[in-house]
Formats: C-alpha cells, sequence, structure tokens
C-alpha cells in the first residue's frame, strides 16, 4: 500500500513537473507558468485619498504575490523532483550497465581460463 501510493506520489509530481518546468538562464532559475512578478507597489502620501488607494494597491498586490509566490514554490517543487528523478535513473541505467560489464567480463574470462586447461 505504502509502495503503491509512494509511486502515484511520484507519478503525480512527474507530470507536474513536465507540464510547469522552469527554465535556467544565465545560472538564474525563472519559473515559467507562473506569470510576471507583481510590482510592488508605492505608498503615496500625498494626501489621505491617495494613501486609502495605495493601501487598497497594497491589498490587491499582496493578494497577486502570494500567488505569483505559491505558484513559484510549487513550481520549483515540481521542477526538483524531475530533476532527482532523472539523475536517479541516469545513475541506476550506468550502474546496470557497469554490472553487465562485470558479469559478461567474469563470464569470458571463465570461458578462457577453461580453454586453457
Amino acid at each position: 500500500m505504502i509502495k503503491r501510493t509512494y509511486f502515484t506520489v511520484l507519478l503525480m509530481v512527474a507530470t507536474v513537473s513536465i507540464c510547469m518546468a522552469g527554465s535556467i538562464n544565465n545560472n538564474s532559475w525563472s519559473p515559467s507558468a507562473c506569470g510576471n512578478e507583481p510590482d510592488v507597489p508605492v505608498i503615496r502620501q500625498d494626501n489621505i485619498e491617495t494613501y486609502n488607494r495605495s493601501i487598497k494597491t497594497i491589498n490587491e498586490w499582496q493578494l497577486a504575490a502570494n500567488t505569483y509566490n505559491t505558484c513559484v514554490v510549487n513550481e520549483a517543487n515540481a521542477d526538483s523532483a524531475l530533476i532527482a528523478k532523472t539523475a536517479t535513473e541516469k545513475q541506476n541505467k550506468f550502474r546496470m550497465a557497469v554490472d553487465k560489464i562485470k558479469v559478461d567480463t567474469d563470464a569470458a574470462k571463465a570461458v578462457l581460463d577453461n580453454m586453457g586447461q
């Protein structure tokens, strides 16, 4: 049961990862599905009316910024999971190749040793 649940979660993460992969350019990662980061608003203090509008803008920005940041975290986690999964698969493939070479080498050596007797 635990193995099936783990596999299902891993499959879901891998699927999300493929759909939401960010990009790396000039040693900087950026998300691809989160849109643009909301610009930080400026607090206006010309008068009470502009100040109140600034507060409204800040409240709207906070909602947008929270949504953007949640998206960034989710996409980064998905990308990290996909990278780890891919690296593990490649390492396992390499280990299997090394193991096969060892088995084949040992078998060939045994055949040659038997021929020499």
